[in-house]
């Protein structure tokens, strides 16, 4: 007998202003509001020439902007302007401050342009996080 597999689930969009340190698995819909190459480095050495390409992109949603960290050929699809899904998408903490990023189990996807401007006054990662150990 075939067993019955369950059916996917639909994505629970959340809002920049929602994301909070040390969490993962987010889907978000962001407009990309600029990108600055941070690091490219080619490995010439080995039978295929491989680049690795970091990029810092400011991206953001009508609830505030986030710093997203692109890496390779996520790089290609942050174009300033354009709008953007990211899923499964988790925080990483850069030097006390939050970063967006989507590893190799998520995805980053071009979308049509949304019809919400961001807020650029509410910047999630020019906020400084320090971690504090609770001693019971």
């Amino acid at each position: 007998m075939a067993e019955a597999k369950p059916g996917l689930r639909k994505p629970v969009f959340t809002k920049v202003e929602q994301l909070r340190p040390g969490t993962s698995g987010h889907t978000l819909t962001v407009k990309v509001v600029n990108t600055k190459m941070v690091m490219q480095k080619g490995r010439p050495d080995g039978p295929q020439p491989r680049q690795m390409r970091i990029a810092e992109s400011l991206v953001g949603d009508e609830t505030g902007m986030i710093i997203f960290t692109a890496r390779n050929d996520q790089v290609d699809l942050l174009k300033e302007g354009s709008t953007i899904i990211l899923r499964n998408a988790k925080i990483d903490m850069f030097k006390g401050s939050m970063r967006l990023a989507v590893d190799k189990w998520g995805r980053v996807e071009v979308t049509e342009p949304a019809d919400f401007t961001v807020k650029e006054d509410n910047n999630l990662s020019l906020i400084e996080y320090e971690l504090v150990n609770v001693v019971e």
